[in-house]
């Protein structure tokens, strides 16, 4: 028999989390560029230190859309080849909506990228959020969910995932190409994704196979 407290209480907490998430977004939005903005940047900017510089180079090539892209594929041709093809297609399709929102707070908000410092690596689009950030959060926690879900695993999983996701986020302060705002917006903003949409597409798509 299910418990009705704690059927709640699985609805409730994530509805607060997603108010949360959508708080600090909204905050880092409001506040971004600001003196405390400004401090952690140059605290954690790895221009002048060329060993930490490369090792932030490898992880936010972790994060890039080529390396999630065919991160992603993957995992879906995984999922297809054991008769998996409902959750290949939440984790595709959310991951392609997740970015494509990303994106487009992306060109709607128009923040300049900081100009503190030299940039270390490339960049193409404005700063708030970090696409790398979110779409990371957006990727592993997603992936982890997928791999654990239902076990005594999936949080602790949930953690390493995220844990990898905020060493991405950092990378990109490191390299001088995003406010450590932009970072922690594309954070919550990829969280928030993920818990607004991962477990009730999976419902529905469960009820419709039923």
């Amino acid at each position: 028999m299910t418990d009705p407290l704690r059927g709640r209480s699985e609805r409730v907490w994530p509805a607060i989390a997603c108010v949360l998430l959508a708080a600090i977004w909204a905050a880092m939005l409001w506040l971004g560029g600001g003196s405390l903005d400004r401090s952690l940047y140059e605290a954690l900017y790895a221009g002048h230190h060329p060993a930490l510089a490369h090792a932030a180079e490898i992880l936010t090539d972790l994060g890039s859309s080529r390396v999630l892209i065919i991160a992603a594929l993957v995992c879906a041709i995984c999922l297809l080849l054991i008769h998996q093809a409902r959750l290949a297609l939440i984790f595709v399709v959310l991951m392609l909506i997740g970015r494509f929102l990303a994106g487009l707070q992306k060109h709607w908000i128009a923040r300049p990228r900081p100009e503190l410092e030299a940039h270390l690596v490339s960049t193409n689009s404005h700063a708030f959020p970090s696409g790398h950030a979110a779409n990371s959060m957006i990727f592993y926690v997603m992936f982890a969910l997928i791999l654990t879900s239902g076990t005594r695993l999936e949080r602790p999983a949930i953690a390493v995932a995220a844990l990898f996701s905020l060493l991405i986020g950092i990378s990109r302060v490191m390299l001088g190409v995003h406010w450590p705002s932009d970072v922690v917006g594309g954070w919550a903003f990829g969280l928030f994704w993920v818990l607004l949409a991962y477990r009730p597409a999976k419902r529905l798509l469960r009820a419709d196979s039923a």
